[in-house]
């Protein structure tokens, strides 16, 4: 169950053949090549398959303790830290003014699946600590910057998001924690803080939170909250960990997942205040988290992926290795092994080919995600629209992948050893945090659809009716390109009734509306996919991708018809 084989031959192909990594500026001035992604992607592997994945289910069954305000992680996860941040891992996509290593966030975000495949509750240390180095770069004065960034970057301090208290979940306007500025320009807050993922652990010497609270003047509502930045240990004049700060964790959530991930109920102020520094302006703090939740977002959905794919690898062995039972159609009572059962084969080919289709779609938004950070407008505007779909979709689809890959196995699958009981528990999170698939579905239908009126949704339409032309004249492929022509124009349509229809009726389907574009999405995504691999040398590999497409197109996509009769009638529900 500790096994993980990094998935890098057809990651390399989604990026080389697929979505077109060359457009990135790396590429373009010759600072990377398809030769040092390779090297990278593999030895990102190797931290993954060798040191990551045999301690997650060990983790998971160990889980984290608290004892006076200190968290101990389980045995190793210490260890494969330093191993992961001594190696310069953490570094990847940020700033090279900083001690960055200034490689596209494409690449990290292969890495990252790779990472949180082989061990989620890990993963998420360094995901939290990316989110608080981006708001951190682009919101922080000089001094911070000067002071934390590096050591952040460089992984020898971690971050963590301090958003949600028990009466202000999504609605962030109804937090309380407070502040109160100094004389020397620091804040003091109080307070607390829940579910916290890593708000304290044993991994470094100092943590360094991003928190959200109010000023003593501030407008009612989410236009009063201000972001800052309180370090676990205030440092001293050499910049080392110095006095402690009057924040601590209090408690450790029981959670159904993600044991080895601390998950923390975090106090502010027990001894007069905790020490903070404002991070921008005053007011201003709901548009500096969005810095952190919009890459978040994007990470969860790989997270997604990264579980389809190990719930996957363990079900394929799995299938592969029992025998029981005859094939419905061999009269001659022989055993085989169940990957051989036509239901079973279903299964797996339907792990496969949304797992695969996540991926491509997750991959193609990194890099528009680079080239938006260039200045590219039209970047920006489908990197958007793909950052809900890339959370929500694939998220949705790691629980019906792990969900999947107990069925597989069986009996065995609800048995905790196996360890196909724990991708359905991990997986299960990722459809609430960093903003729920509710909200992003209301995100996509509002901010993404409304907002411009359709524009970037008709870019992308323009975009794929290009590709189907190609597909048509391309052999072996009329099956899936006729099928996803259809929900096309289903999706088209469906589009159209979103834009016309009252807000909140709109907001009733919005939910059917993600689940039918983000299914479109992964069927373009796997058609592109056959369509490049059609082009190798390698025929098996080109019928490995055919089949998948082929697989989704007819048993993974029809469901759009039923998306946009919800579309067409279900509001009518919304009264």
């Amino acid at each position: 169950m500790d096994s993980y084989t990094p998935p890098i031959r057809e990651m390399m192909f989604i990026l080389g053949h697929v979505v077109d990594i060359d457009r990135l500026p790396h590429l373009k001035d010759g600072t990377l090549d398809r030769e040092m992604i390779g090297v990278v992607l593999t030895e990102g592997g190797r931290l993954a398959a060798d040191i990551l994945a045999p301690l997650n289910h060990s983790g998971d069954r160990q889980g984290c303790i608290l004892q006076e305000g200190t968290v101990t992680t389980p045995d190793g996860f210490r260890e494969a830290y330093a191993a992961f941040r001594e190696n310069g891992w953490n570094a990847v996509p940020f700033d090279p003014a900083y001690g960055g290593q200034g490689l596209p966030w494409v690449l990290t975000f292969a890495l990252q699946e790779m990472w949180q495949s082989a061990n989620m509750a890990f993963g998420l240390c360094p995901l939290l600590t990316q989110a608080g180095i981006e708001a951190l770069h682009e919101y922080g004065t000089d001094e911070q910057k000067n002071l934390y960034l590096v050591k952040m970057i460089s992984g020898e301090w971690t971050g963590s998001m301090q958003l949600t208290e028990p009466q202000a979940g999504t609605d962030l306007g109804a937090l309380r924690c407070k502040s109160g500025k100094q004389t020397d320009g620091s804040y003091k807050l109080t307070g607390s803080k829940i579910f916290i993922t890593y708000g304290e652990h044993d991994f470094t010497e100092n943590i360094v939170h991003m928190v959200l609270a109010r000023t003593p003047d501030a407008p009612e509502g989410s236009k009063g909250i201000s972001m800052f930045l309180v370090p676990k240990f205030i440092p001293d004049a050499a910049g080392n960990p110095g006095q402690r700060n009057d924040v601590k964790a209090v408690g450790l959530e029981h959670k159904m997942g993600i044991h080895a991930a601390p998950t923390c109920t975090m106090q502010f102020g027990d001894k007069g205040g905790a020490t903070g520094w404002l991070i921008g302006a005053e007011n201003e703090g709901l548009k500096n988290m969005f810095i952190m939740m919009n890459n978040a977002r994007l990470c969860v959905g790989l997270q997604g992926v990264a579980l389809a794919e190990r719930a996957y690898q363990l079900a394929f062995a799995y299938a592969n290795e029992r025998v029981q039972g005859t094939r419905i159609d061999d009269k001659s009572g022989a055993k085989v092994k169940i990957a051989g059962h036509p239901d079973v084969k279903r299964m797996l080919l339907s792990m496969k080919a949304q797992t695969e289709a996540g991926r491509a779609l997750a991959l193609e938004a990194g890099v528009y995600f680079d080239l938006a950070k260039t200045g590219d407008a039209a970047a920006a505007r489908r990197v958007n629209l793909l950052t809900p779909l890339v959370k929500a979709w694939c998220t949705d689809m790691a629980n019906d992948v792990a969900a999947l890959g107990v069925q597989v196995h069986g009996g065995m699958g609800f048995i905790e050893e196996t360890g196909a009981a724990q991708y359905v528990r991990d997986a299960r999170i990722l459809t609430i945090y960093e903003g729920t698939n509710g909200v992003q579905a209301q995100d996509l239908f509002v901010q993404k659809l409304l907002r411009d009126k359709g524009q970037a949704a008709q870019d992308y339409f323009m975009e794929v009716d290009g590709i189907l032309r190609v597909a048509t004249a391309a052999e072996g492929l009329k099956k899936i390109v006729d099928n996803i022509s259809l929900s096309v124009a289903a999706l088209k349509k469906a589009t159209a009734i979103m834009l016309a229809i009252p807000l909140a009726k709109g907001a009733f389907v919005s939910v059917s509306y993600l689940k039918m574009f983000g299914t479109v999405a992964g069927a373009v995504m796997l058609l592109r996919v056959a369509l490049a691999a059609k082009d190798q040398e390698d025929r098996d590999f080109y019928q490995e991708k055919r089949q998948s497409a082929l697989f989704y197109a007819l048993h993974i996509l029809p469901c759009y018809k039923a998306c946009l009769d919800v579309i067409a009638e279900g509001s009518d529900c919304e009264k």
